[in-house]
């Protein structure tokens, strides 16, 4: 006589399987050359549970993304040594960060950017940008590239 043979449904978990591990925090690049917003921008990020690269320029930015994995970049728009938007034609220039989602911060209001900003771009805030409205577009980001 044979077992009857056992169909797990795959939405249910048996119950001695462990649940499913979370995936690791995701890492951000934050290029911002006022070194107080800067400060605040991170501290947002960390606390909304990002791990976060920090860089002063579009030319640390860059470096930081050729020598880490980043699953995201914040930019403000205007910086010295390489803007925001030229960070962002960077990016999208090199096949392996192509696909990784820019947020460009700017003090001017979006329709007023660089014309070159929603081609690169994923996202645009103005500055000041109050932290829930960064967080969630950031995570928003996230979600649809993954």
């Amino acid at each position: 006589m044979s077992m009857p043979e056992t169909v797990l449904d795959p939405r249910v978990a048996p119950e001695n399987t462990p649940p499913p591990t979370l995936p690791a925090r995701p890492t951000v690049l934050l290029a911002e050359d006022d070194a107080a917003v800067r400060r605040y921008l991170e501290v947002i990020l960390r606390r909304a549970g990002y791990n976060v690269i920090c860089a002063a320029n579009g030319l640390e930015a860059i470096k930081a993304a050729l020598s880490s994995k980043v699953d995201a970049v914040v930019t403000d728009a205007l910086m010295p040594h390489l803007n925001g938007h030229e960070l962002c034609r960077y990016l999208r220039a090199r096949p392996e960060l192509a696909r990784v989602p820019v947020l460009l911060l700017s003090g001017l209001e979006a329709n007023a950017a660089a014309p070159e900003t929603s081609a690169y771009a994923d996202a645009h805030l103005t500055k000041p940008v109050r932290p829930e409205d960064f967080t969630g577009c950031l995570a928003r980001l996230l979600a649809a590239n993954h």
